[in-house]
């Protein structure tokens, strides 16, 4: 036995300590242990040498013979390799990796086994984890994959053809087998491109300006209209929804084109309202733009022009009075435009309040402008319709074909930025289209998809201008003011893209963008320095626009009292009774609610008596004109002392001197912003404490 312990001895690794090493007897005896052993198993080796390794299982495993089945296979085989629960000296388990080597001597008699045990629980714990999510993630696997397969199976066997896009960037993100149909193009060239990218000029501008018009409002919006497709001309009947996505900053635009022109054709009826406006008895878009190209492709010399008519306050007769007084206004309009043209021009409805007209052979402008203040002249008398004297105004665009613009797609569009001019300069009134309007409508476009990339980029960031009360030391809140940051132009200003946003319906985005940073950057801020945010008119319109300040709130975690929304008298004016319900909402939540830029549009008095402004800010402009103005001066007074009266507070805007901030105190102002104070600054770079020295 002296030599076999001998033996044995020399293979003991004693300085091995992360494994359990020690060598058995043949009856499995314990006859060496190392400094490894003791640490795995809490034994020294005087408590164990001598006494029979079956002690490290569990009376189960002893009972049915398990320690010594193992020694039976290594001394058969050689080894014997497992795995299972072995137990420490004061009786806790844990998971072993068990190795038995047999030992023989030369002659090849069995001399002993050598038994190395490592503690595995850990690997073995994150193994059977691994396995558990492995299980339950080819589970959920299987499951959304099927629930993947079914779904793409419904939209590719739908009789119509789908479209999405993405809302803010207008990239193609799925089409079915019936778009791919219509278009003759491969899906390589459609996903991930825009509209203009992969189909006619004639298409993309169908797609896009309804994709304008279903971001700008909510709903399903419907168009109809002959385009020349991969398969000819073909009247295709369009549905376009904004769809919003998992959060207020991801939104989707779809789009369900049908192509109806079978089904217009089917019988004379059904040809008839496919080119007649079944209120009016106009001819609608189709007919329209046929009687254009026919004019247009005329051998006859003189030039033709198109106008294009939109009628002044309609939608608040109709939003008044409802939608049949509104029709029966329409058939008025359209009688009395008829009765005014020659038999030879075409009038045409081509939607909602919206009129078209082609004026064949026309001489000169002056000849289309005749007409045009005639039109405008005739609408002007009010309508009794049921009792009501309804009076509305008429905005002209005009453009006359010229041998760079001689197709119905180009005639329609110069005309129609003639109408938004005429708008814009004060309605009821005309306008020729003139090249500097082409212009504009590009860099409007141009600014349109760079605003698109901006989002999607975030290249927008907020600055925030301190306000403070009349003690000019301390920083009560902050306004919130957008900044561009373009990565070509530089910082580009609200007034350069605000509008634009406004007009294709970003707005929306763009607005929940500043409420969550906005609330996000507040957060933060130590004390209790409120935060103003600026909202459009146009945010009114989305219903979503109280669950997005309830988001935006409840993501950031600022408290509803430390946010304030300023909105502008627009907001009164525009469905005054849903919008004071909005507001009623929003002061529930328990935010702020700002009149802001009062005394510059329609101030009324029954503003504040409608609704109950936490703060009045009186326009800049009235402080830059105190100085020489007795006028500005004199509002600026009444401002302050009918908020006196009805306790609310006044933020004088553009303080810019100290003059105007003594003269502003003097007068009873509460709150002050300007560049006297500070000027709008990042959040990190924010002035946090005012020097009534360095004000002065």
């Amino acid at each position: 036995m002296d030599k076999n312990a001998d033996i044995m001895y020399r293979m003991l690794v004693q300085s091995v300590i992360d494994y359990a090493i020690y060598m058995l007897e043949p009856d499995g005896t314990v006859a060496n242990w190392n400094a490894g052993a003791q640490r795995a198993k809490g034994y020294v080796a005087e408590e164990i040498v001598g006494k029979n390794f079956a002690l490290f299982y569990s009376a189960e495993d002893r009972q049915q013979g398990v320690p010594q089945r193992g020694l039976e296979i290594a001394a058969t085989k050689g080894r014997f390799e497992t795995q299972g629960l072995r137990y420490r000296k004061d009786g806790s388990a844990f998971w072993a990796h068990v190795v038995i080597d047999a030992i023989h001597d030369d002659d090849g008699t069995l001399i002993g086994f050598a038994k190395i045990t490592r503690d595995i629980t850990e690997r073995r714990a994150w193994e059977q984890e691994q396995l558990k999510a492995k299980e339950l993630a080819e589970k959920q696997s299987a499951k959304m994959s099927a629930l993947s397969k079914f779904l793409d199976n419904i939209i590719a066997n739908i009789p119509s053809s789908v479209i999405v896009e993405d809302a803010i960037t207008r990239e193609i993100l799925l089409v079915n087998d019936k778009a791919l149909q219509l278009f003759s193009v491969p899906k390589s060239l459609i996903v991930h491109h825009r509209p203009h990218e992969c189909m006619s000029a004639e298409l993309s501008d169908y797609f896009n300006s309804l994709g304008d018009v279903a971001l700008r409002n909510e709903g399903v919006h419907e168009r109809e209209q002959l385009l020349l497709t991969a398969r000819g001309e073909r009247i295709l009947h369009t549905k376009a929804t904004s769809i919003n996505g998992e959060d207020a900053l991801q939104n989707y635009l779809m789009l369900i084109v049908e192509d109806v022109t079978d089904q217009r054709a089917a019988d004379a009826r059904i040809h008839h309202m496919a080119h007649h406006d079944n209120l009016t008895s106009l001819p609608n878009r189709i007919l329209f733009r046929q009687r254009l190209s026919e004019a247009l492709r005329s051998e006859d010399r003189r030039s033709n022009a198109t106008l294009c008519l939109d009628l002044d306050n309609f939608k608040n007769v109709n939003d008044a009075l409802g939608h049949q007084v509104g029709d029966e206004l329409l058939r008025a309009v359209a009688k009395r435009l008829r009765n005014t043209l020659r038999d030879q021009d075409t009038l045409a409805r081509i939607g909602g309040d919206e009129f078209a007209i082609v004026l064949p052979s026309v001489q000169s402008e002056a000849e289309a402008s005749v007409v045009a203040q005639r039109l405008i002249e005739v609408i002007r008398p009010p309508v009794n319709i049921e009792g009501n004297n309804l009076s509305v105004g008429l905005s002209v665009g005009i453009v006359l074909s010229t041998p760079d613009i001689n197709t119905p797609e180009q005639m329609l569009r110069c005309a129609d930025m003639a109408l938004y001019e005429a708008k814009r300069n004060g309605r009821n009134r005309f306008e020729h289209f003139t090249l500097e309007m082409d212009d504009i409508a590009r860099s409007r476009r141009l600014i349109e998809n760079d605003l698109r990339d901006a989002l999607s980029n975030r290249q927008l960031k907020l600055y925030y201008q301190p306000i403070t009360n009349g003690d000019q030391h301390t920083i009560i809140g902050y306004e919130a003011l957008m900044r561009w940051h373009h990565p070509v132009k530089g910082v580009i200003m609200p007034n350069d893209f605000i509008h634009v946003a406004e007009e294709t319906g970003l707005i929306h985005m763009l607005g929940a963008y500043a409420l969550y940073e906005a609330c996000r950057e507040a957060a933060s801020w130590e004390g209790q320095q409120s935060v103003s945010v600026n909202l459009s008119p146009l945010q009114f319109k989305n219903s979503s626009l109280l669950s997005v300040v309830e988001g935006a709130l409840r993501e950031s975690g600022l408290e509803p009292q430390r946010l304030e929304l300023e909105i502008t008298e627009s907001v009164l004016l525009d469905d005054n009774l849903g919008n004071i319900r909005t507001l009623n909402s929003l002061k529930a939540l328990g935010v702020k609610i700002a009149l802001d830029d009062f005394g510059t549009g329609y101030s009324s008095l029954s503003y504040l008596r409608s609704f109950p402004f936490d703060k009045i800010k009186i326009d800049k402009s009235f402080i830059n004109d105190m100085g020489d103005s007795r006028e500005a001066l004199a509002i600026i007074r009444a401002i302050t002392g009918m908020s006196r009266s009805l306790d609310i507070q006044i933020t004088a805007e553009g303080v810019e001197n100290s003059e105007q901030f003594a003269k502003l105190q003097e007068e009873g102002c509460t709150l002050f912003q300007g560049y006297l104070f500070g000027r709008p600054q990042p959040s990190e770079q924010r002035l946090k404490k005012l020097d009534s020295d360095e004000s002065e």
